[in-house]
């Protein structure tokens, strides 16, 4: 019991954190007191001119205007808005496909912006790296997967997009969208039904008669 309880008091401390609303927060759809405690997997929304701060075990993390966070513990997940971050407990942010790590156990600040679909890292104090998921496993710069550090006193930005192959430019691409379009292929139907119809009606009818 003496290993026990306190292996269990950590894991509740860092599941859990108090949440300070600056007006107009919302807590799991619900508006939040001036104070609450927060959970695993509790939603946060700022609305528009209004902030809020998260006090968790180690870390504090303040949610500006506009921001829709997810609160999983030691990570958070960022669905859209900005979040700034002093930790010195590692904590991270998720974007999608992409986590913004820490690089050190010491007090880390840096800031995560996403707006647009497309994700900003800025350093502040020590470095903190963007991971990939599955980077180990696709490790090619130019498919976008690896990693990257971001230094302290430098940004970073990255599409939201985590690989997702674009559409073709150009003229074939065009050509095909014309040709996958289900209203393009009614019309052609139509069209062929129609030419055929002409041609059958006019039975032994010449197409071009002999006499104007």
């Amino acid at each position: 019991m003496i290993v026990i309880l306190p292996t269990l008091l950590m894991a509740q401390d860092s599941a859990r954190a108090i949440l300070h609303n600056g007006g107009g927060a919302l807590l799991n759809g619900n508006p939040a007191p001036n104070s609450s405690a927060i959970f695993l997997h509790d939603l946060v929304q700022t609305q528009k001119g209004n902030g809020a701060k998260i006090d968790a075990d180690g870390s504090t993390v303040t949610v500006q205007p506009d921001t829709i966070v997810q609160f999983e513990g030691d990570e958070l997940v960022l669905d859209h808005g900005g979040l700034q971050l002093n930790t010195s407990r590692g904590m991270r942010v998720r974007v999608n496909c992409m986590t913004v790590i820490p690089l050190t156990q010491e007090w880390t600040r840096y800031d995560v912006t996403d707006v647009d679909g497309r994700m900003m890292v800025v350093a502040h104090q020590n470095d903190v790296k963007i991971h990939y998921q599955g980077a180990a496993a696709r490790p090619s710069k130019k498919a976008g997967f690896s990693d990257v550090t971001v230094h302290q006193g430098e940004q970073g930005t990255r599409e939201e997009g985590c690989g997702t192959p674009a559409k073709p430019a150009g003229v074939a691409a065009v050509a095909q969208d014309i040709l996958d379009n289900p209203w393009a292929i009614g019309a052609g139907s139509v069209a062929i039904g129609t030419l055929t119809c002409w041609a059958l009606c006019r039975g032994d009818e010449p197409v071009s008669p002999s006499k104007p």
